[in-house]
């Protein structure tokens, strides 16, 4: 790893190129004009509960396996937000959580999860994305959308600088464990970013298109 440039900034180096095709999203462009169907943002904010829960739950595990009490902390923290972040928009915009997960949901909570048996420098980045690429699009939806938008509360959660603060504490541990990790394990760290990247790409997409189980596989 170069020793001017953070580990960082190289992973978003390389996943840069799939954010900029988030930003192209029907849904994030839909959702910033105010456009967007109370349908697909209700299936997306309903998977969107059941993501944060399990999300929630990997956070609390990296945070037992970190190597400093500070780093534990923030992790531990991130987890409380999270139940708040759901807590407080899904009173707003949720009636009922859905009982099943759709596939891309399963899909990524199962990629996070896996990490388990991972290096903690690699599951430590593979929640990086659900910080940085929502900070990045909330803060680009913030910028371009309407004054009258049905979605204000969402779009200023993920805007709003105390989510800014977590998110620079995440880059600055993940950046502390790659300076001190092999570079096979930061390369690791790279792949999993650049993965769950794709992941973010999938939830808002997999939303719009109501990908979702067939009919004939369920019970």
């Amino acid at each position: 790893m170069s020793n001017t440039q953070p580990w960082s900034q190289q992973a978003w180096s390389a996943a840069d190129h799939i954010y900029r095709e988030i930003l192209d999203l029907p849904f994030v462009k839909q959702l910033a004009d105010g456009s967007l169907p109370r349908e697909i943002f209700n299936r997306y904010i309903g998977q969107d509960s059941l993501y944060i829960n399990r999300y929630c739950r990997v956070l609390c595990h990296i945070a037992s396996r970190l190597p400093e009490k500070e780093m534990t902390e923030s992790f531990i923290g991130f987890a409380g937000d999270g139940v708040e972040v759901e807590r407080a928009l899904h009173s707003i915009y949720l009636s009922d959580r859905p009982e099943e997960m759709s596939p891309v949901c399963l899909m990524y909570t199962s990629v996070l999860m896996s990490q388990a048996y991972a290096p903690v420098e690699v599951e430590a980045a593979s929640v990086l994305p659900c910080f940085w690429v929502y900070l990045k699009v909330g803060k680009h939806i913030a910028a371009t959308a309407r004054i009258d938008n049905p979605y204000a509360d969402w779009i200023a959660t993920y805007s709003d600088p105390a989510f800014d603060r977590s998110n620079d504490r995440a880059i600055e541990i993940c950046d502390r464990l790659a300076a001190a990790a092999s570079p096979a394990v930061r390369d690791a760290m790279t792949r999993i970013f650049v993965e769950c990247t794709r992941m973010e790409w999938l939830f808002w997409q997999g939303a719009y298109a109501d990908l979702k189980w067939p009919d004939n596989l369920h019970s």
